[in-house]
């Protein structure tokens, strides 16, 4: 098997040198085999060179920069860049935005130079051109002068641009897609099952010969320590996988040919400058998953197209073993991406955002074999765990918080079954597991510290293992087979003390059972009830507030209003209840409708529906049901029924709308939530709503959190 290997390897690095020799002829006088082999040489070492952190700088300074502020160098550098002096930060990514496809904040003359701005705040960039310089050359400087790398990243497909509109044009929609729409995957009028309308096409000469020379270009004009090829942002490529497939050999055979374009390039530029480009990739930890979507990762790193592997990003499918196993296999640097995380509906005091929670995550990946860690997302160049995460010993003294789950977006946003290939736990607040009352359920919790040698050590740490859940009183916990002590509760976490010695660095198995009874009175039917005396609290999540969106509590009832008709206009409390499509569901709403419509949306993993309010009638959205009534007299209760391929609503206990046998589309994907609100994008909408109540199957309890906090691993000196 390794004689099998290693002569892969041998023709894949006769090709790529063969190939890269007939290009140097037609562009250049070819290096020799001592000069090639030297820069290769060299690469490598700078590859495996520490920089502890690399810190992606999505460019947003520049193009978000505050209205009145004086524009000078030092001061856009302020925004997001010399905050990092002091830092363990040793490479920045700098994103000269490339939102939309060719559209940059540096000097080009092959994109467009970006020089419009959002609302509310100013662009820069052609500012600072007219003083001689740009974004992406200062922040080349800084580093280069303060002993830090900088890497140029190119988002592939940034696709932030779906916003727009023909009659509402959006600010980050590129010239180059007005003028070619056929670049694009889709259009308006006919939108892909997966990914944004605006993704521009790679199966199209044109755009994978823009890429590259956008490559090249910056390469050829800004002192760069490598380039980095951002396919995470966002994972959509070709037609095939975006409309419900899989990308054929074909597409990965064109990506393949343009990253071997992409390294040919770089290396006869690292000859001219006598010091290599690296080239890094920010891609999905999962050979299988970015295979079907036209990335073939494993072929990139066995050709040696690749310097340093980034992984992960809106979801993690593997371990970070998977990741630190595939790179090394080629002598490929392993970064671990640690995005801010998005999971709504989470209970304080415990935070995925946090500064322990970020800590958490950093040590497991640096226990797992990474080389280093990857940061994106995060706008704060002054966070303290930016002087932490580096450095595994002095992690090993702080206190930490982790989550079964950080990360908790699906997989299926690019893939139609890329869910299926997910390996690691699915633990939020917005997808909780059941726990059968008659049975179990075992979590899968990895933790970098190894506690037990902590304690060796003479540390003395208390460890506690939080759960989230909706009967939680009546949960019993063992960590890899041990029982735990009863927990207590606090605020709406339940606590569980564990001996250290029990808990195992890398992967932990977390069992829990209940006590809970499947029979339940009258005045328990209800397993979630909701009243307006407050705003819906964790596990119930809201979607982000906007200017034109408010929710607030109005004479005892919460008052959900869209008012605005732009992008994201829209707001929505949801429950992940989790229920059993074979049993019977109920959903009881108090509602009076003040104008434009809202919903109560309403999904069980199979099947979805909404049913809308409007002033003078209810009506479902699929199955073009509809009840004239007047829903702005005064409040009436909707009861929502649903079971297998059944739904009705009754209001006032009186039947309105039939849905027999009628409850069969799919809507938005097999997600399981209950969600209530206000309009659409489009649209507005304004109602008042005094009470939810769900009732789901009761032969389960749902599990919507868990995390183990660990403090005092400091030792006295």
């Amino acid at each position: 098997k390794t004689m099998r290997i290693s002569l892969v390897l041998a023709l894949a690095v006769v090709f790529a040198v063969s190939t890269f020799v007939a290009t140097c002829a037609q562009e250049a006088q070819p290096p020799t085999d001592e000069q090639l082999t030297q820069l290769r040489k060299d690469r490598a070492a700078m590859a495996h060179a520490p920089r502890r952190l690399m810190f992606n700088n999505d460019g947003c300074d520049a193009l978000h920069y505050p209205i009145g502020r004086p524009v000078t160098p030092d001061d856009f550098l302020a925004m997001r860049t010399s905050p990092l002096l002091g830092s363990q930060v040793g490479a920045v990514c700098y994103c000269t935005i490339s939102s939309g496809f060719s559209n940059f904040t540096h000097r080009t003359k092959i994109g467009t130079i970006l020089t419009r701005s959002p609302a509310n705040r100013v662009n820069i960039t052609q500012a600072l051109i007219d003083q001689g310089t740009d974004p992406l050359q200062e922040v080349v400087g800084f580093c280069h002068e303060n002993g830090m790398e900088t890497f140029w990243s190119f988002r592939m497909n940034d696709t932030h641009d779906g916003a727009h509109r023909p009659e509402k044009p959006y600010l980050l929609f590129p010239p180059l897609k007005e003028e070619h729409p056929e670049y694009m995957i889709g259009s308006l009028d006919k939108r892909p099952k997966h990914g944004s309308w605006t993704s521009v096409d790679y199966a199209r000469p044109e755009i994978r010969d823009l890429a590259y020379r956008f490559c090249e270009e910056v390469c050829q004009n800004y002192d760069v320590d490598g380039i980095e090829l951002d396919f995470f942002r966002h994972l959509s490529y070709f037609k095939t996988p975006a409309y419900g497939g899989r990308a054929t050999q074909e597409e990965l055979d064109m990506m393949t040919d343009m990253l071997r374009r992409v390294r040919r390039m770089t290396e006869v530029e690292g000859l001219k400058r006598k010091r290599p480009i690296l080239i890094s990739v920010r891609v999905p930890d999962s050979v299988e998953y970015a295979s079907a979507l036209g990335l073939d990762i494993e072929r990139w790193l066995s050709e040696g197209l690749v310097d340093i592997l980034i992984g992960s990003g809106y979801f993690q499918m593997n371990p970070w073993e998977y990741l630190v196993e595939l790179g090394h296999k080629y002598g490929v640097a392993v970064y671990c991406g640690l995005s801010e995380s998005r999971v709504r509906g989470e209970a304080p005091p415990l935070k995925r955002n946090s500064t322990e929670s970020y800590r958490a995550r950093a040590m497991r990946a640096w226990q797992a074999g990474v080389d280093g860690i990857y940061i994106f997302n995060v706008y704060n160049a002054s966070a303290p765990f930016l002087s932490e995460v580096g450095d595994p010993e002095t992690l090993g003294k702080l206190d930490k918080l982790y989550f079964a789950t950080v990360r908790g977006d699906r997989p299926e946003r690019y893939l139609t079954g890329g869910n299926e290939m997910r390996n690691v736990t699915m633990l939020t607040p917005e997808a909780p597991m059941s726990l059968p009352l008659t049975g179990e359920l075992t979590v899968d919790l990895y933790v970098g510290d190894d506690l037990s040698a902590a304690v060796a050590d003479g540390a003395s740490p208390q460890v506690t293992c939080h759960l989230l859940a909706g009967d939680a009183s009546a949960l019993r916990v063992a960590m890899n087979g041990t029982a735990l002590p009863a927990g207590t509760l606090s605020g709406r976490w339940l606590q569980f003390p564990v001996d250290p010695e029990l808990v195992k660095p890398g992967l932990n198995k977390v069992r829990l059972t209940s006590d809970a009874s499947a029979e339940t009175s009258e005045e328990e039917y209800w397993n979630v009830i909701y009243e307006a005396n407050k705003k819906p609290e964790a596990p119930w999540a809201s979607d982000p507030a906007r200017k034109n969106t408010s929710a607030e509590i109005q004479d005892g009832a919460l008052l959900i209003a869209d008012r605005g008709e732009e992008s994201g206009d829209y707001l929505y409390y949801r429950y992940a209840w989790n229920v059993d499509a074979t049993q019977e569901s109920v959903i009881e709403a108090r509602v009076k409708v003040i104008d434009g419509w809202s919903n109560v949306i309403i999904q069980n993993g199979v099947n979805a529906e909404r049913i809308t309010f409007y002033p003078d009638r209810i009506g479902t959205y699929y199955t073009h049901l509809s009840y004239e009534m007047d829903t702005t007299d005064d409040f009436h209760t909707y009861r929502i029924v649903l079971q297998n391929q059944d739904i009705k609503v009754y209001v006032d206990d009186e039947l309105a709308l039939d849905g027999t046998g009628k409850y069969t589309a799919t809507g938005y994907g097999p997600q399981n939530q209950v969600a209530f609100g206000a309009a659409n994008s489009g649209s507005t909408g304004e109602a008042l709503w005094q009470s939810i109540k769900l009732h789901a199957r009761a032969s389960t309890v749902s599990v919507f959190d868990m995390a183990l906090s660990v403090k005092g691993l400091a030792t006295e000196e």
